[in-house]
């Protein structure tokens, strides 16, 4: 479903659809469920997910995702490895039932129109496209511009 049929749905008094059998459509908007891909290293595929249920996609923006994900990275015990990257960048792995990339740290496509941008505190996170299920990738960027020109993996 295209962000403009969603925009539109959200209007109404449901923006969900139970008609649909897809679960990306069977949750309203401030009720998903996001998966947030933290990676720490692309070489070594040091990557560490966070779950955020009931999340707010029609009200909070990237810069709100970015700022809730860095504060669970900070305050979770299980994240602490994770601490010492810097992170700076936030891009749409995978819709819900969309195809995967083959690789398995990170969408090497849709550099473009996949990256959300953290600084606009105006454009909602359903705008991005982004729907139940969604996984979303955190990292820093210039360690994946740096893994996308030579994407060898060492582990």
């Amino acid at each position: 479903m295209n962000s403009t049929k969603r925009l539109k749905m959200s209007t109404t008094f449901h923006d969900y659809d139970l008609e649909e059998p897809l679960t990306s459509n069977a949750r309203p908007l401030k009720n998903s469920v996001i998966t947030i891909r933290v990676i720490k290293s692309f070489p070594y595929r040091n990557v560490k997910n966070i779950v955020l249920h009931d999340y707010d996609l029609a009200d909070k923006t990237a810069k709100d995702l970015f700022n809730d994900v860095l504060n669970k990275i900070q305050n979770e015990g299980s994240f602490r490895p994770f601490r010492n990257v810097k992170f700076d960048t936030l891009k749409i792995y995978t819709h819900a039932h969309g195809s995967k990339t083959v690789n398995l740290v990170i969408n090497f496509d849709h550099d473009d129109d996949w990256t959300l941008d953290i600084e606009n505190d105006k454009k909602k996170l359903f705008e991005y496209g982004i729907e139940n299920e969604t996984e979303i990738s955190l990292f820093n960027k210039e360690d994946y511009l740096r893994f996308k020109e030579n994407p060898e993996e060492k582990w």
